[in-house]
């Protein structure tokens, strides 16, 4: 994994954990409307907005650049629908991230051939 392509897959990592934390701030805003005066619902809101644009464009740059399968991206897209789904996608990019490293690692190391 060269180091655009794993800049791409952090992106992705960090802002997947950022809108997730969003989506339940959302969540908790949208509860606190209905039960009290608090109406941070249109603030919360637009930052999630953003939030989700943001996603959704390194979702598909980490895709340009790691040539996942295309049924990888679309569990991720998934995730991100999930009030608590951007924390796993997060969990699973962690994880492919360390492996990209370590294999980068063993390649250059002469390892592997791989």
């Amino acid at each position: 994994m060269d180091i655009k392509t794993a800049s791409a897959v952090r992106r992705l990592r960090l802002v997947s954990a950022v809108e997730a934390v969003s989506y339940l701030l959302l969540l908790v805003c949208s509860v606190l409307k209905r039960t009290t005066d608090f109406n941070a619902v249109p603030v919360m809101g637009a930052i999630h907005g953003v939030l989700v644009i943001l996603f959704l464009l390194f979702l598909a740059d980490a895709w340009n650049r790691t040539k996942w399968p295309v049924k990888q991206p679309l569990v991720y897209f998934v995730l991100s629908l999930v009030p608590v789904g951007g924390f796993w996608a997060e969990r699973m990019l962690r994880r492919e991230e360390e492996a990209g490293v370590i294999a980068a690692r063993a390649r250059r190391e002469g390892v592997v051939n791989a």
